[in-house]
């Protein structure tokens, strides 16, 4: 399945979704509301997502001539790629992290954090900006973000919910209650539904990105030393990240957390390293 048809399902589904919680909520008027949210939604995911990501962790732009060994790496291997120099991003936190965000090659941001430039050397490095870039030229960006976008705003259905059986319910139309047993469905059952959407687009995902990115620098064990550093010091430094963005990162920036290592977007960092190393380029 194409990653246009995969981004055209989730957003069909979170209009779906709002459209139901509306009704359960609020009757016609409320499913009339959601319809329209949704559609805002929507347009929103698709060309400010990006945008509403790199905000949330207050990244900033990294300037010509600031950070001279990143732009000089992706600006590299851009050029192996064949792809345009993305913009590139500083995010001001001590947990070594990065990302890449935007809807398409041409509209690309490539995020690293001050404390994964602290910890890598150039190969290891290296190997992160190619893993990043690898997203970008698989065109996974679009609907990773969108993901994003769209888990949060499950979420919110489940607040939503919660309200409305803190305040006694809501009622429809016709004046008759909302059903409480339905609320509390739509409390425990949306933020499951958005830890699944994130697995279901990051896991996979991630393997192909490692595999491209080692191919892209013909340097596996670059790529294989930088996740096994990151595997080791997220866990000291968890990033106060959203878990609905925790998939776009190339580590999941909870791992430090017991919790979030049961429901994890990311496969097992072992694996990935293993596969990392056996790989012949």
């Amino acid at each position: 399945m194409s990653n246009m048809l995969k981004t055209t399902l989730f957003l069909a589904l979170l209009t779906g979704l709002f459209i139901a919680v509306g009704g359960l909520l609020g009757g016609r008027s409320g499913m009339m509301m959601a319809f329209v949210f949704a559609l805002i939604m929507n347009f929103v995911s698709y060309w400010f997502s990006d945008k509403i990501v790199l905000k949330m962790y207050g990244a900033k732009p990294i300037e010509e001539g600031q950070l001279p060994v990143v732009q000089r790496i992706v600006r590299k291997l851009a050029t192996q790629a064949q792809i345009p120099m993305p913009k590139l991003y500083v995010i001001p936190s001590e947990s070594p992290n990065a990302f890449a965000t935007g809807r398409n090659p041409q509209h690309a941001a490539v995020a690293v954090t001050e404390g994964i430039l602290r910890i890598m050397n150039e190969s290891e490095l290296e190997g992160v900006l190619a893993h990043e870039l690898s997203h970008v030229l698989n065109r996974d960006i679009l609907i990773s973000t969108v993901a994003a976008t769209v888990a949060g705003a499950i979420s919110m259905l489940a607040n939503m919910a919660q309200w409305g059986m803190m305040f006694g319910g809501s009622r429809d139309d016709e004046g008759r209650s909302t059903n409480p047993i339905a609320l509390i469905a739509t409390i425990i059952l949306a933020p499951l539904a958005a830890m699944l959407i994130q697995m279901a687009v990051s896991r996979s995902r991630e393997y192909q990105a490692d595999a491209s990115g080692a191919k892209l620098t013909h340097n596996p064990e670059g790529l294989a030393s930088a996740l096994g550093k990151l595997g080791q010091a997220t866990k000291m430094i968890p990033m106060d990240a959203n878990p609905a963005t925790a998939h776009l990162f190339i580590v999941n920036p909870l791992s430090g957390q017991a919790l979030m290592n049961l429901f994890s977007t990311h496969p097992p960092l072992e694996e990935r390293i293993a596969r990392l190393r056996k790989m012949r380029v």
